[in-house]
């Protein structure tokens, strides 16, 4: 009976930008990883031989380089996106009741859209300290952690810059909202209904590894331009439209750079983002009156 009662418990506001910040503990070399493919306009390296490297010449720790900014960007960025979704969901139904799968792609592309957004300035310097390990020790920005990074880009390049690609950062976010909370809640709605699995840590498993599936592969491309656009230096490319041209020289296989590392780290990232959150629903949750 208990565990009827937890499984009907919602999920607070706040609930995903926890679940979130816990998965990038985890996984954040692996992000590491794919930032620096992503940056490579000649593919030089292999996932393998680019982590050894590191390792070798920057020590293990490196591999969490950035840490700080990932973990601001993921309690900026997923908790509005998750925060929207979650509070709109439950606004839309009934306890116990299912939300359809359209409404849940529209709620879910503007909390992505949101989200996306106000997590921009911690994912510009989240990419700006993980890349800072491949380059030359003269070139290297140094940022000590995320503050001091929004600080210095504030003063070396003025506010706006923080908000370098924003617009690719959002579009992103809205696929990445879309691949992740639709899919999960259409899957783990799938999977109930067919009486075969229970809400568990199962059921959980196997809707957050098709939705990283899916949202690795809507948002690749996006992450690839967002990428670019968030470490290159001031006028490096005049527009978006410049910086697609740009990465177009590389074939239709330069929008997917790194993502093999995307997957490798986006289904991690996504299973333990869901099992946090639904440990966090499952325990820590409310009953809707």
């Amino acid at each position: 009976m208990a565990t009827d009662d937890k499984s009907k418990r919602l999920a607070r506001w706040y609930f995903g930008g926890l679940g979130s910040a816990g998965a990038a503990c985890c996984t954040h070399p692996l992000d590491l990883l794919k930032v620096h493919l992503q940056t490579q306009q000649e593919g030089k390296l292999s996932v393998s031989r680019l982590a050894l490297k590191i390792v070798k010449d920057q020590g293990v720790l490196s591999l969490y380089t950035g840490i700080s900014a990932s973990l601001c960007r993921q309690l900026s960025y997923s908790t509005v996106r998750f925060g929207i979704y979650e509070v709109g969901k439950q606004s839309m139904t009934k306890p116990g009741e299912n939300v359809p799968f359209y409404k849940t792609v529209l709620l879910a592309s503007a909390a992505g859209a949101a989200g996306g957004f106000v997590g921009t300035p911690a994912d510009m310097v989240n990419v700006r300290m993980q890349n800072d390990v491949k380059l030359p020790a003269e070139s290297r920005r140094n940022y000590k952690h995320a503050l001091d990074g929004f600080i210095r880009v504030w003063k070396e390049e003025g506010f706006p810059r923080l908000f370098s690609g924003a617009s690719t950062a959002t579009m992103r976010a809205v696929l990445m909202t879309v691949g992740q909370l639709s899919f999960y809640d259409q899957v783990k709605q799938m999977l109930l209904a067919s009486g075969y699995f229970g809400d568990n840590s199962t059921t959980h498993f196997l809707s957050s590894l098709t939705a990283g599936a899916v949202a690795t592969t809507l948002t690749q491309p996006l992450d690839v331009l967002k990428t670019r656009a968030m470490n290159a230096k001031p006028g490096e490319y005049s527009g978006t439209l410049d910086l697609v041209r740009y990465t177009a020289r590389l074939g239709p296989m330069g929008f997917f750079k790194g993502y093999v590392p995307a997957f490798v780290r986006l289904a991690p990232q996504t299973i333990l983002t869901f099992v946090f959150l639904e440990q966090l629903r499952m325990n820590f949750g409310y009953n809707k009156t």
